[in-house]
């Protein structure tokens, strides 16, 4: 199948630098480009694409408004966003992840790295690197904005024992591979039980079971990591 992925960025050389990129490929290609958050959340609504690559900062709407009306839009479901930043750890990118984001790159991503995030992201995963999502989480996620649910330690008595288990490792920042090998599971069986916490925590994607581990007090930050 073809990823179909929709640019947004507000430096036209770099969208074309990444159109090149991502069209020399078998498995995607760019169904249109956006030069502002506004433009993307049109675009976004006209093509279906399975994966926005989004800037935050972009002039008009931004990118963190952007992202929240994509991953909003019960129309754009299936649609992904995977953030573009110069700034890979900053209260930017942890609004983006709160909004719906599955993940983020840096700008100085490498060629290899970009089109296996695409890919991954694609494929219902999220983009999170463990010592970047510590980071975020002590910074940012651990903290619940005024308008956060309050009910949210009570949808975690929907999992069982060993989807709480699961959610845990996986807001550690571990693999499938990693939480198979810690619980003597197949990471077949890691993956249906992230699924299925997902699905009962009304979690997008990996990136979201993240953050709602953190925010619901399932786990609980570690010390704030230095600079």
């Amino acid at each position: 199948m073809t990823i179909r992925v929709l640019l947004a960025d507000d430096q036209a050389l770099l969208r074309t630098t990444f159109r090149m990129l991502i069209d020399s490929t078998d498995d995607m290609e760019v169904v249109a480009e956006a030069s502002d958050g506004a433009e993307a959340v049109q675009l976004a609504r006209t093509h279906r694409p399975d994966l926005v690559l989004m800037d935050i900062r972009m002039p008009g709407t931004d990118g963190l408004a952007a992202t929240a009306a994509i991953c909003s839009d019960a129309d754009l479901s299936g649609t992904r966003v995977l953030i573009l930043t110069t700034f890979e750890i900053d209260e930017y990118v942890a609004q983006a992840l709160r909004a719906g984001a599955s993940g983020f790159l840096g700008k100085d991503v490498a060629a290899d790295a970009l089109l296996e995030g695409i890919r991954t992201v694609a494929d219902g995963e999220s983009l999170l690197s463990p010592a970047a999502t510590r980071v975020l989480v002590t910074r940012f996620l651990a903290t619940p904005e005024p308008s956060t649910d309050n009910v949210l330690p009570e949808r975690l008595t929907a999992l069982t024992a060993r989807e709480r288990e699961v959610t845990v490792l996986v807001a550690e920042g571990k693999s499938n591979t990693e939480i198979a090998e810690d619980l003597f599971l197949s990471p077949l069986t890691v993956r249906t039980h992230i699924q299925r916490a997902m699905t009962k925590l009304d979690a997008r994607d990996r990136a979201q079971l993240v953050v709602i581990a953190y925010q619901s007090g399932l786990v609980e930050p570690g010390p704030t990591p230095s600079s």
